[in-house]
Parts: C-alpha cells; sequence; structure tokens
C-alpha cells in the first residue's frame, strides 16, 4: 500500500480510469454538502495564508496489472462521494467558461480533457469516472452536454444544476484557484497483496457513515473476481436490495440480526452483526461457497421482506403477518424464517403456518395484557424452533407454547379473562388493535377503527352530572375511577363531541347514539336502560369471552403434552446449604443482596448451580461465588462496557473462571452493597439491549 498526500487535480490528471465497483452504493451527495464544499473551496481560494484543503482520502486498487491497456483501470474502494462532486464541479465549471468569456488559466477544453476525460479513448473508456448504473449514464450525459432525460439520477443531476447556478462571473476565478488546491490522500493498494476489505474495515472504524450492511455487502464482493462479482450482485444482491425498496437501509441490518440468529443459534447485538456474520462464513456451518451464501441470504431475505414489508402474496398470510406488526413483535422473526422456510419447502401446510402465526399473536397479546415483562421474548422466539417435530409440526408448537412457565409461560384463559376485565385498556399500548379485533370478529365486512373515535360510556368529566350520580349510586366517584378506562366502559362512535358527557339515556336516543350505531360494540348498550358498576362488569365479562376466543391458548391434553416435556438434565438439586462459606455473617451478607437483585424486575430468577448462584432474567446477568471472605460477583457485561468510577471491577476476560462474563467484582460487607447494585444493574440493563 502506498499513502501519501497529493494534489486533487495532480491524482486524476492523465490517461487512467477510477471505476466504482458494481457493489458500491450509489453516488449520495446532497445539496448540503455540495453547498459545503463549494463554500470551503471560495474560502481557501481568498486566503493565501492558507497552502491548501484537505478533503480527505481516494482508496483505490489496480484491477490487474496484466490488463493490455494505455488507460490503467482503478477500482475505487473508498471516495467516490468526493470523485463525484468534484467531477461534477469541474463540468459545471467547464460549461460555463465554454459559454461566457472569462479571464483565468484555463478553458473548456482543458478542463474535460485533463479532468474529465481520457480524450483518445473511445467507448466507456473514454471517461475518467465511471460511476454505477444509472448514475453512470446521466454523468456521461452531463460531460457530453446532454441534458438528461428519462431515466436519470436525480442526486446527479441535481448537484450538477446547483453548481451552474452558483458559479458567476464574479466567483468563477475563485472557484477555479480553490479547486487547484484542493488535497487529498492518495492510497493506491497493490492486488494480491493488499487486502482491500481490511482497508474498508479500518475506513468504517474512523467514522466513515457505512452501515452493516455496507461492511457486509463489501466483504461478500470485494474479494471476488470481476465476474464473479457482478453476477453475485446482479443475480441475488441487487433485486434483493430492490425488494426493500426505501426500507433497505433501515432494515436490511435487523434482517441480518435475525438471519444470523437462525443460523448460529444466537442473538447478535445490532451494531456487531458485520463481525458476527464474518464468525458465520469463517467457523461455523456455514454454505462452503460464497455463492450458496448470498443464495441461502437472498432466500430468507425474500421471506423477511413478505413478512416485514407485508409484500406477502397469499392474503391469510398477509392477515397474520400484519397484526404481527401491529403488535410490534419483532422478536418473533427469527422463530418465523425457518418456519417460513418450511411453508416454502411444503414441510408445513399453509393452515398450519397461518395457526402458528395465530398462536404467536396470542401468546404475545396475552402476555401484554397480564402485564408479564417482554425482557425474555426474545431468547423465547431464538430457541422455540428447536422444539418443533417436522413430523406433528403444529401440536409439537403447540406443546411448546403450552408447557412454558414461569415468566415465559402462555397465560391461560382464567389469568387472561381477570386481567383484561381490570386493565387500563385506553392507555394500553395495543388499544386500536384490541378494539379493532373485538369489533371484527366474525365480520365479512371488516369496521376501520382508526375511522372512529374511542368514546367513554360513563363520562370521563370529574364533575359529573346529577343525572349520572343518581345513576351510579352514592359510590360514584370510586365507580368512576375504577372502571373509566376499563374495557368495559369504553366503545367505538363517529358522534363522540355530540355524545360528549350526556347522560346514559340521552347517548343512546340521539342521532348517531348507540341504538343508531352499525358498530356491534354497542349492541350490548342497546338492550341496557342503565349504565351503572354493575352493567360495566357484565359488558366486561362478555367481551373478555369473546377475547378468549379471538386469542385463544393452545389446549393439548396432558397425555400429549407427556410426549414433549422433557426430563429433569440433573437429578442432583442444589440448595442454599449446597455452599459451604454461606453461613454465619456471610450468609446474611448473601440475603441482603439476594433480595435487592431480585427487587430488579419481576422476571428476574434465581438458580442455584453447582458452584455458583446464578441470577437470569433472559439469561445469566449476574453469578454469585461464595467465597470465605467475600462473595465474588461475575457480570455478564464486556469490561469496556462497566462504568466503574470508582475501580471496583477487575477484567476476568479469558481467565476461566466459574459464571458468566468478564467483569469481576467482591463484595465483603453491607456497606458494599450500593455500590455492587449500581454494577449489577449496570449488567441487567445490558442485557435488556442485546434484546
Amino acid at each position: 500500500m502506498k499513502a501519501s498526500s497529493a494534489n486533487f487535480l495532480t491524482v486524476i490528471k492523465g490517461p487512467k480510469q477510477f471505476v466504482i465497483p458494481i457493489y458500491q452504493r450509489t453516488y449520495s451527495w446532497q445539496i448540503p454538502q455540495c453547498n459545503k464544499l463549494l463554500s470551503d473551496i471560495l474560502r481557501i481560494s481568498k486566503d493565501p495564508s492558507v497552502p491548501g484543503h484537505f478533503i480527505g482520502s481516494v482508496v483505490y486498487l489496480q484491477e490487474s496489472i496484466h490488463t493490455v491497456s494505455d488507460v490503467p483501470k482503478y477500482l475505487v474502494i473508498d471516495g467516490q462521494q468526493r470523485l463525484t462532486t468534484i467531477s461534477l464541479l469541474i463540468a459545471a465549471l467547464a460549461e460555463f467558461i465554454k459559454d461566457h468569456p472569462v479571464g483565468i488559466d484555463t478553458n473548456y477544453t482543458k478542463l474535460q480533457n485533463y479532468y474529465l476525460l481520457n480524450v483518445e479513448e473511445d467507448s466507456e473508456l473514454r471517461y475518467k469516472l465511471l460511476l454505477t448504473r444509472r448514475d453512470k449514464d446521466t454523468l456521461i450525459n452531463i460531460i457530453k452536454g446532454i441534458h438528461p432525460s428519462g431515466d436519470y439520477s436525480l442526486r446527479v443531476v441535481e448537484n450538477f444544476k446547483f453548481f451552474k447556478e452558483n458559479i458567476n462571473i464574479e466567483n468563477i476565478a475563485d472557484i477555479y484557484n480553490g479547486i487547484l488546491r484542493l488535497f487529498i490522500v492518495d492510497v493506491a493498494l497493490e492486488k494480491d497483496k493488499d487486502n482491500p476489505q481490511l482497508i474498508f474495515e479500518s475506513l468504517n472504524s474512523t467514522g466513515v457513515d457505512l452501515s452493516q450492511a455496507d461492511l457486509i455487502r463489501n466483504y461478500i464482493l470485494m474479494g471476488q473476481e470481476i465476474k464473479l462479482q457482478t453476477d453475485l450482485y446482479e443475480k441475488y444482491w441487487f433485486p434483493m436490495e430492490q425488494s426493500y425498496g426505501n426500507e433497505y437501509n433501515a432494515s436490511f441490518d435487523w434482517f441480518m440480526r435475525d438471519y444470523l440468529s437462525v443460523k448460529t443459534g444466537s442473538i447478535p447485538r445490532i451494531d456487531k452483526v458485520y463481525d458476527e456474520f464474518k464468525n458465520y462464513v469463517q467457523n461455523s456451518n456455514a454454505p462452503s461457497t460464497i455463492t450458496e451464501v448470498v443464495q441461502d441470504i437472498h432466500r430468507f431475505s425474500g421471506y423477511y421482506v413478505n413478512m416485514v414489508l407485508h409484500k406477502e402474496p397469499d392474503a391469510d398470510l398477509q392477515k397474520g403477518f400484519r397484526s404481527i406488526s401491529k403488535l410490534k413483535v419483532d422478536v418473533s422473526y427469527p422463530f418465523f424464517l425457518p418456519v417460513y422456510n418450511d411453508y416454502a419447502t411444503e414441510c408445513l401446510r399453509k393452515e398450519e403456518f397461518c395457526e402458528i402465526i395465530n398462536l404467536v399473536e396470542n401468546y404475545v397479546f396475552r402476555r401484554a395484557i397480564c402485564g408479564i415483562p417482554t425482557n425474555s421474548l426474545n431468547k423465547t422466539f431464538a430457541t422455540l424452533y428447536k422444539s418443533i417435530q417436522k413430523e406433528s409440526y403444529l401440536e409439537s408448537v403447540k406443546a411448546a407454547f403450552q408447557i412454558m412457565d414461569s415468566y415465559k409461560r402462555f397465560p391461560t384463559d382464567a389469568e387472561f379473562e381477570k386481567e383484561i376485565v381490570s386493565k387500563d385498556v385506553y392507555n394500553f399500548r395495543s388499544r386500536n388493535y384490541l378494539l379493532t379485533r373485538l369489533e371484527n370478529f366474525k365480520r365479512k365486512e371488516p369496521v376501520n377503527v382508526e375511522d372512529y373515535t374511542i368514546e367513554h360510556i360513563l363520562p370521563q368529566n370529574l364533575d359529573l352530572s346529577k343525572e349520572w350520580q343518581r345513576m351510579l349510586g352514592e359510590n360514584w366517584k370510586e365507580i368512576q375511577a375504577q372502571y373509566l378506562h376499563s374495557l368495559g366502559n369504553l366503545t367505538l362512535t363517529g358522534y363522540n363531541s355530540e355524545l360528549s358527557d350526556r347522560s346514559f339515556n340521552q347517548k343512546k336516543l340521539i342521532e348517531g347514539g348507540f341504538n343508531d350505531s352499525p358498530i356491534r360494540l354497542n349492541e350490548f348498550l342497546r338492550k341496557s336502560d342503565v349504565w351503572d358498576e354493575e352493567q360495566i362488569q357484565i359488558r366486561a365479562r362478555e367481551l373478555a369471552i369473546k377475547a378468549r376466543q379471538i386469542w385463544f391458548a393452545p389446549n393439548l391434553s396432558e397425555e400429549i403434552l407427556k410426549k414433549y416435556r422433557q426430563e429433569e438434565k440433573e437429578s442432583t438439586v442444589y440448595t442454599i446449604e449446597t455452599y459451604e462459606y454461606l453461613k454465619g455473617e456471610m450468609l446474611h451478607l448473601y440475603y441482603a443482596l439476594e433480595k435487592r437483585i431480585l427487587n430488579i424486575d419481576s422476571s428476574v430468577k434465581e438458580e442455584y448451580k453447582k458452584l455458583y448462584i446464578a441470577f437470569k432474567s433472559s439469561t445469566n446477568f449476574v453469578d454469585i461465588v461464595p467465597q470465605k471472605a467475600r462473595l465474588r460477583l461475575s457480570l455478564n457485561v464486556e469490561f469496556p462496557d462497566i462504568i466503574d468510577p470508582k475501580g471496583l471491577c477487575k477484567d476476568v476476560s479469558g481467565l476461566g473462571r466459574w459464571g458468566n462474563g468478564d467483569v469481576e467484582v467482591g463484595i465483603s460487607n453491607i456497606n458494599d452493597l450500593d455500590d455492587a447494585m449500581e454494577l449489577i444493574q449496570q449488567a441487567f440493563d445490558k442485557q435488556l439491549e442485546y434484546l
């Protein structure tokens, strides 16, 4: 590798061609970046004390030293945006000079022939900068003086027009002189000696805005021969990018996270997806060739797009996936991806797939109604596919859900009905989803809840009318406070302002009132003469029974479940008495710490192991090894991530200690608890970040 400071125009002058590889992102600079560049050029031109202006690096690799040509080709690893933008500025400058007499030491022909063209060459080799796709044709037409039309690159054209509009007789000399003083770091890589991917990664680590998707794409394609590179990109990668539409930048990293969760069995951090992908390709059971890897990603990406971006062609499956999206159950996709693959390869019938989608929807919604913490769902869905037995596919999924217990449980009918009638539904995140499903249950002409307003039958006004007070009785304040936002007191209407705080009888009888409403949620109200605590409770129970049918739970017999229950892996049961040093003062210290850890969150569980005690939510976040004079804590967090202003922690990564994690801290008396809990809380919070 040769790196040196160089004048920008000197680098591009002479017979050569800079080629943007097909896999690189298209040109993306916008007007603000162009304006900043132009401002910098004008500033340095007017300040003789500034020798020049550094605009970054241009990193390139010669395609082949064996290419027989007078014009060497350089594959651009980094610097496309700078090369393209300054080429557009030079083209605009040349066009202005062509049409206006100016007193500067250059002309239209020189600017074109020195910096835009390889004047002695033909075809594409004639152009010093060769972009990709629409960008390429658009830039070539601009250099030719042809006004772009049809399918052109909007970004290239907009920036060219910006430069044209901002060049005038007064500033043209300053612009040209400023361009002459632009400098770059010129980085030339040698083929078969330098690793362009490592260079690309180092650029990302120093602040260049590259996504995990950029890094993965370049890792796959950069090292391949041009023919294979083009083949993989054209057949698989580009169509895959296009399938995401405008959502590619926002969604592809998350797809790769879920894909790797499926392939490796562990959930990578979203900012570590690229690193995990490299490990997967290099060190695991990934397909043996890069073509097979890309084909597999392409196939699973198609499933992801159908599910997440709602491009599923089958109407029944589409309906299910939309419900999953409304509930924001993104954590379920590592489970759905392999299930979808089984459906696509005809290992699973469509009807069974639809019911599995419903089960996931029901599982998540019931848990939300029952207020069960969600921080375990990521791990639950990442491992759920392992429970499937292909010969009894649907039954094994039902059994897996039904066997789950504790914080992973699928709430029973009794628990679900109890919670849904008492929950503050009005302030519930999935309120509209809940009312939509209740209203449209067994309805062939669905109602769009978004077209209606949620109505409190018993009004929200704390200063209730005398008529309402008489109907509710002497405890009207308590009844209003208890039931106001509950399911039994909510309905839908298009006449919210007309109903307002009117009496119950008026709300029924006015035009558009409950008696005049086509909304099925109002059927109960049409049959009621009063609206008091008893009526609210009766309606809530009726709606709860309907909800139980909509969000059904699996109900396999105990005899069937026996086939799926796993036997206990360990015959030995460990208790607090297992640990030799947990006695006296050390035992009192442990109990004090135990209480505070369990109070962090209702999902936290304690497990006695042979050599340590584990506290976990979705997985262990702190393990305690009782010792003679202290409790040794292992925090499951990377050492650089721990915030430890008092310097209490020790980096034990790679030391082989009992417990999970790279951070060790010891406590020997009650006074150490506050400091220890701050560190333990960090480990718990860090675990939530990964979910």
